[in-house]
């Protein structure tokens, strides 16, 4: 890792209130060796043994799934996260980052070995007793046992905390009997450890561990399922299932903690494996539009074409900029704490949940953008099961759903925020009382002196960021203890938020490029952070003013609009000549090119 990044711990959600630092944004340039060398393994054993077993995965065929998954452990992709002491490599948060974005490409293959790799063990890692890792962990991480994930259930997807199942002492004190039912469980149909949910008393919601073999745990039918169709998913049963006493996970009553925190993990490495979805995805296009001729020439010399060749680029570099950039935030923080201690690991990644939930939503949505114009570009053909277009595009459909849905993660975003301002952990209050000051006085008319490649981009980037702080501190004015019924002002704050990061976390990453290597080396990247800029720029202009007409109106809204004016307005960019010089080394390098 850059020795820079090691010499200052960057709080989460503070990239509002300061400038970033190119030294402060890890980015893929500065890989270790041992970092690119996992990476590498990850892609190989995927394009090698999982890839050419598609029909089999996409067929149901779990036994094929469970001898790739043991695979899978053979190289070390499981037990990446797993301490020493049970088994594991326990690799650094960056590596770990590298498994998911390059263990993608097969969705149903991905989802399952993410329950198992991932939310199915971690649970165990961060809040079992040391008796329970001790039996666990070395079994799932060798690939031997397959871990499963149950939280939701019918009746309570997004509000997790209102499920039904319910958790008991027998008699004699020394058995817990639990009943109820888990729904859309990845791995239920063959997985062999469980983390479950249920509400002990009827009222503290707790974590337990169950095994498949335990008495009155089943698992029901395979759904039938719009994507992913080879990956299980069933119902899991509990009728009067009866479990030791000592398989409590952490505390009675603490159960939330458990589902919260495993959840945050979740949703970076979902970002992360977005991305390399997204990747293969522009490669499938860039393809296709070279071989494929419509009148005498390939589709990729058209300009409707290269459009979106540029932007499904553009978005996946900004994209993997903001996982790596966040991956780095948290590898940072644990170099700081004991990371044997589960309590330190878990605060460290919990300081980053804001992060995790932008990359969450803006990763699961860049690969659903590129899935659908990959469909696009493949006309007819994207339609059919001939190409691999439209299986992507059902796949990754239901990315934008689990883990917390979008709707929950933006609405997670500025709650967060403002929580964490309340409390006084971010002092965005005094900065956006500040931004108002500042806005009241009018346009300011020093000289900008700056003439780097990208300084109109960080102007606009400082700007972005005074956006969200407005749109926080009025909304936070306006509604009070009311804000939280306001998720159209809400979701709308948190799409200006999410641009912002992608925004500033692109620009730390090819100032840093510009700075090493100098400008002319770099001149895609360059592209690409100007194209993402201008046009986040607007789409940020776009949400702001649908959030202050719902805050405000009359002259006061007038007032606050033309701040807006100030604060969104750029020079106009030829986006068209950039996206022919993007599309064109697209073309050229036959997918992603960073």
């Amino acid at each position: 890792m850059a020795a820079a990044l090691e010499k200052e711990v960057i709080k989460g959600g503070a990239f509002l209130l300061q400038e970033t630092l190119p030294a402060q944004v890890l980015s893929p340039e500065d890989f270790s060796d041992e970092q690119r060398m996992i990476g590498q393994t990850t892609a190989e054993f995927f394009d090698k043994e999982v890839i050419p077993n598609h029909d089999q995965i996409e067929s149901k065929d779990y036994e094929i799934q469970r001898s790739l998954i043991k695979q899978a452990a053979d190289l070390g992709l499981i037990n990446a996260s797993i301490p020493e002491e049970y088994g594991g490599l326990e690799l650094d948060h960056v590596s770990n980052m590298l498994i998911a974005e390059h263990m993608s490409g097969q969705a149903s293959f991905s989802t399952g070995f993410g329950a198992t790799s991932s939310i199915g063990l971690l649970p165990i890692v961060l809040f079992g007793t040391d008796e329970q890792k001790k039996k666990y962990l070395p079994k799932i991480g060798s690939g031997e046992w397959i871990g499963a994930y149950c939280l939701s259930e019918s009746g309570s997807g997004s509000d997790a905390l209102g499920a039904k199942s319910t958790a008991r002492l027998s008699e004699d004190g020394q058995h817990w009997i639990l009943n109820g039912e888990k729904m859309w469980i990845t791995n239920g149909g063959f997985a062999d450890v469980l983390t479950v949910f249920a509400k002990v008393d009827g009222d503290k919601f707790t974590g337990f561990i169950l095994e498949r073999n335990d008495p009155g745990v089943s698992h029901g039918n395979e759904e039938h399922k719009l994507g992913q169709r080879g990956s299980s998913t069933t119902p899991i049963l509990m009728q009067d299932a009866k479990i030791p006493k000592d398989r409590l996970l952490g505390e009675i009553g603490k159960g939330h903690l458990i589902a919260f925190n495993v959840l945050n993990f979740g949703r970076i490495k979902m970002g992360a494996g977005a991305i390399g979805g997204g990747k293969r995805v522009l490669g499938q296009a860039a393809k296709y539009a070279a071989e494929r001729h419509q009148f005498n020439r390939p589709i990729a010399s058209f300009g409707a074409i290269k459009y979106k060749l540029a932007e499904m680029l553009t978005r996946l570099y900004a994209g993997e900029s903001a996982v790596y950039r966040t991956a780095g935030m948290i590898e940072t923080k644990e170099e700081t704490i004991d990371k044997k201690n589960p309590a330190e690991l878990m605060k460290a990644i919990e300081e980053y949940a804001i992060e995790c939930a932008i990359i969450k939503v803006a990763g699961t949505e860049t690969l659903f953008y590129c899935a659908d114009e990959n469909v696009q570009i493949h006309g007819g053909n994207g339609f059919t099961e001939d190409y691999p277009a439209e299986g992507v595009y059902r796949d990754c459909r239901v990315n934008r759903i689990y883990e917390g849905t979008n709707e929950i993660n933006r609405l997670l975003i500025p709650g967060q925020l403002l929580k964490r301002a309340l409390k006084g952990g971010l002092p965005l209050f005094a900065a956006a009382q500040r931004l108002q000051e500042e806005l009241l006085a009018g346009p300011s008319f020093d000289m900008d002196e700056d003439d780097s490649p990208l300084a109109n981009e960080r102007k606009l980037a400082a700007n972005a960021k005074k956006v969200a702080l407005m749109l926080l501190g009025l909304s936070a004015q306006k509604f009070r203890d009311q804000l939280q019924e306001q998720q159209m002002v809400l979701s709308w704050a948190a799409d200006v938020i999410i641009e912002a990061f992608q925004v500033d976390s692109a620009i730390g990453r090819t100032a840093k490029l510009i700075a090493r290597d100098g400008a002319d080396k770099h001149q895609a990247a360059i592209d690409a952070t100007k194209l993402y800029t201008h046009d986040a720029v607007m789409r940020i202009d776009v949400a702001a003013k649908n959030a202050l007409a719902a805050i405000s109106d009359g002259d006061e809204l007038r007032t606050l609009l033309v701040a807006l004016r100030r604060l969104t307005k750029q020079e106009p960019l030829n986006t068209a000549a950039i996206r022919e010089r993007l599309a064109d080394k697209v073309v050229e390098a036959g997918g992603y090119i960073f």
